[in-house]
Formats: structure tokens, sequence, C-alpha cells
């Protein structure tokens, strides 16, 4: 058992951290509050390859162990989740094209999402279907060598950037639902495609999350991913598994981003005579935050672990629903040591307390976390201990 990163991982922390504190960091709350789209990073994460952390080597990607991609999202979240969510979701998409894609589509595509050129997201919600996705509505009907589609998505990130952007839809009226649902690769620039409005949000700014519609796109059926109709729901389910894990590692850089900026000010911060760290009331705070987020993180990366041998459903799920817990607690406990300056935009733990909430709602909510444990150990697909 180690509890250690190799020196390779190491090593590519410290590229890592190295790379957020002097570029992402210095402009995050300013670009944040400007509404400005972070194309100097973007660009940075093409430059470091970033956008190939899940694409095999053959086709010019990084295809990183899951720790290494845990790792990406923590140090990312840690200067700003927001940008995180660029990567997150080309991450979860190249994955499922280069696991479930077939060759043609694989050679199509995976060079170049694996350098930046192309971009991509995934399209699942709906307005009337979010965390019950076998009730969506949006339909590809076959025609000739071509799916027409038609539907409505939102809380779609990259969708202004995204080329594909693959989209569940349902090919069949089968029962149960899962059995007539297939993913789509639709690219950019189709007819009838539309991103109809960018949501407004509490937090998770930095990327783009929109409404897209669907109005009779018409769908080259070779871009139906792996070939088969029916298999949407079971490849769009492993992805989650992988995005959970990247969800938990961007919870615990939100939390230590919190951490450390409630430690600054605490050692700073004089009331009374004193520096308010010396305060036993302060300490317990940071005591709690300190031992909740190493906690968080050996979770993350334990079932990071895990996930290289196979599904990891329950390991995930406890993870993101821990971890995403923890930086609620957290950001909210920081803000409290910042007292009335952790309400200003003057200070980050605002922008942090904004934040938080998406992990405990992104990528399944928490209470569907609990369900998928609780599940998992009432079948005995999981077990408390090694």
């Amino acid at each position: 058992m180690d509890f250690e990163l190799n020196e390779e991982q190491r090593l590519f922390r410290r590229t890592l951290r190295e790379f957020v504190d002097k570029e992402i960091v210095p402009v995050a709350s300013e670009w944040e509050r400007a509404g400005r789209y972070p194309e100097e990073i973007v660009r940075r994460f093409a430059q470091l390859g970033l956008f190939g952390i899940t694409v095999p080597e053959e086709y010019g990607g990084l295809d990183l162990d899951r720790v290494s991609f845990a790792l990406v999202f923590e140090e990312i979240a840690r200067g700003w989740m927001g940008v995180a969510g660029i990567l997150g979701s080309h991450s979860l998409s190249t994955w499922m094209i280069a696991r479930y894609g077939t060759d043609e589509q694989r050679r199509h595509y995976l060079p170049d999402l694996a350098t930046g050129a192309r971009r991509t997201g995934i399209a699942l919600t709906e307005p009337g279907a979010g965390t019950d996705l076998q009730g969506i509505a949006t339909r590809a009907v076959r025609d000739g060598d071509h799916y027409v589609v038609t539907g409505t998505k939102t809380w779609i990130t990259n969708a202004r950037h995204a080329d594909p952007l693959p989209v569940l839809v349902k090919t069949s009226i089968e029962t149960p639902a899962h059995r007539g649902m297939s993913v789509l690769l639709v690219d950019a620039g189709s007819e009838g495609l539309t991103v109809s409005r960018d949501l407004p949000k509490l937090g998770y700014k930095g990327t783009e999350t929109c409404e897209v519609v669907l109005d009779g796109v018409r769908v080259p059926a070779s871009r139906l991913l792996g070939g088969t109709e029916g298999r949407g729901m079971q490849q769009v389910l492993s992805a989650l598994e992988l995005g959970r894990l990247n969800i938990a590692a961007r919870a615990v850089g939100v939390a230590q981003c919190a951490y450390d900026a409630a430690l600054g000010y605490a050692r700073e911060r004089h009331a009374f005579g004193q520096p308010i760290a010396d305060f036993q009331a302060i300490q317990l705070k940071l005591a709690d935050m300190a031992t909740e987020i190493q906690a968080a993180r050996l979770m993350t990366y334990w079932a990071a672990v895990r996930s290289e041998a196979g599904p990891v459903r329950s390991e995930a799920a406890m993870a993101k629903y821990f971890a995403s817990e923890v930086a609620l607690r957290t950001t909210m406990e920081a803000m409290r040591v910042h007292g009335g300056y952790g309400y200003s935009q003057e200070f980050v733990v605002e922008r942090l307390y904004r934040d938080a909430p998406l992990m405990a709602i992104g990528e399944g909510t928490n209470d569907v976390q609990r369900l998928i444990i609780a599940r998992a150990l009432v079948e005995g697909d999981a077990t408390v201990g090694w």
C-alpha cells in the first residue's frame, strides 16, 4: 500500500502547479467578474497537451494514468474551477470516443482533439431530463444513410466550441428506455444545430454553459458512436464514472484553495492584539478543514487507482459525494474565517463559495451518488474496507 505519488506524477504536478500559479491565479478573479472567455489559458492547455489527457498515444494524446488525470483537475481547479470545466467535458468525451468509437471515428476525430485543434463536450441533459437520462425526448430517426435529430439539450459545457458534440438521443422506442438510446457525434456547423443561449450562472464562470437546439439536424449514420444502436446509455454511464473522478478532483482543488486562503488570512489578520490564528476557535476550523481535505484527496486518488482495473461505480460515487461536500463546508468555513472580508469580491473565497455548489450537483447530484453507493452495498457490489 503506497500513499505517495511516484516521481513522474510529482514532476507532472509541479509543472501543473507552476502553470496555474503563474498564468491562472493572477487573472482568475478579474476575468471571472468581467465575464471574459479565457482564450489565453485555452491556448496554454493546448501547448501543454492537456486536451489529450484521455486520448491514446497512438492518436497523439498523453493517455494519462488516472491519478495524473485527477491531478490535472485538482491543480487547475485550485486556480479557477471554471476553466477546469473546459477540460472536464472535453476529456470525458474524448475518452468515450477512444473507448467506444469505431476505427474510422477514432482516426477522424482523436488526433485533432488531442492537440486542441478540435474541442468537444457532451450533450446529455435536457430541460425535462437531468438525473433521469432515460427520460430524454431528443429523437434521432433513421433516413437512409443519415439520422434526423430533433430536440433540445441544456447545461452544455463547451457548446460553442464543440466539434464534434456527442449527443445522447433515442434512436428507437424501447422498454426499458435505455435499450433505445444511442450517442451521435454531431459536427459543428451542421444545419439545424444552434446554440440558442448562454445560461446565467451563480458560479462556474470562464467556460460557456449553453442551451443547444437540434432542429432536424442530419447526421451521417457513420457518426453513430460505435456503429451500433442501443448502446448509448451504457457508453454514457461508463464515461460518467470518469466524470465523477474529475468532479471529485476539482472539489479537492477548490477546497485546498479555500483552506490556503483561510490559513494565510488567519496568520495576517490581527484582533485583540494578536493574529486570529492564535485563537482556538480559528485553529479548530483550520484543523477540521485540513483533515477533511486530505481525506477527500486520498479518497479521490483511491478511486482513481481502482479505476485503472475496471468499473468503479460506487468508488467514483463515494469520491465525488465526499469531496464535493468537503468543498461546500470548507468554502463556508473559509468565508467565516475571513469575516466580512469573505463576502467581498476583493478576496478569493467569495468566488470559491459560488463555485463549490456545482460539484454537489454536476455529474449526478449527491443524493443520486448516495443511492448508487447504497445499492452497490445492498447488492454486494461494494464493500466498506479493502
